[in-house]
């Protein structure tokens, strides 16, 4: 790559910065390797710290929520209905987990009808291409959402148009619609006629991750069990 490729390759410095302000200890200087392992070892421990409190927040703030939330999942399940999940990038791999966890639980349990909407990249990169990712999840809730379906966005500031636009088709069509964000909610908090929110009050996009994985076990175990009790 050519000096001028290199100075124009975009988030590279800033990419290296946020790096080091999270492992500051990995730039240092200092070759000692029992000072660095004990920065280590006291990074992992806060970091630790950091997502047991904030579950805990969650768990708090949400219990009664989640049960609620659980309980509708579970009335539109047993009407038929499907679950679909959808996200953008590191959401969208949560998006899959969410989804197979409904489709194949194990166990013995009872397979459910789920899908995330990012897994059929020919339509995906279709969509994007010929009218803009703004629309990627809205087509798809439109062509295959039904009433008694389940609409599941998850994001980690809450204001991705494109999640904003699948939520807002799937209310229209009667579906249930669920969000999952972090930070404050964002532009998800203001969303008119989202029947159920959550959100993992952090500013850090690695701790509101790991707390949302909480957040969809949780209503995954719930729902399975309000569906187990009226069986």
């Amino acid at each position: 790559m050519t000096p001028a490729a290199e100075a124009g390759k975009p988030g590279r410095a800033g990419s290296a910065a946020a790096m080091e302000s999270l492992y500051p200890f990995l730039y240092a200087g200092d070759s000692d390797l029992d000072a660095v392992m004990e920065q280590v070892r006291q990074s992992t421990v806060a970091k630790i710290a950091e997502i047991a409190d904030l579950r805990r927040q969650v768990c708090a703030l949400d219990a009664g929520r989640l049960r609620a939330c659980a309980g509708d999942m579970a009335d539109r399940l047993s009407a038929g209905g499907r679950l679909l999940a959808f996200g953008n990038g590191g959401s969208s791999t949560d998006a899959q987990e969410l989804a197979t966890l409904f489709l194949h639980p194990g166990g013995g349990m009872r397979a459910l009808p789920a899908f995330c909407l990012s897994n059929d990249t020919a339509v995906v990169t279709a969509l994007c291409n010929d009218i803009g990712v703004d629309v990627v999840f809205s087509r798809q809730v439109a062509a295959f959402g039904r009433g008694a379906d389940i609409a599941v966005a998850l994001s980690t500031s809450g204001n991705s148009e494109n999640l904003l636009r699948g939520l807002a088709e799937a209310g229209r069509r009667g579906m249930l619609t669920v969000g999952i964000a972090g930070y404050d909610g964002g532009k998800m908090a203001e969303l008119e006629g989202l029947d159920h929110l959550f959100v993992a009050p952090s500013t850090s996009v690695h701790r509101i991750q790991e707390a949302q994985t909480t957040i969809y076990h949780a209503l995954w175990e719930l729902t399975l069990a309000a569906l187990g009790a009226r069986r």
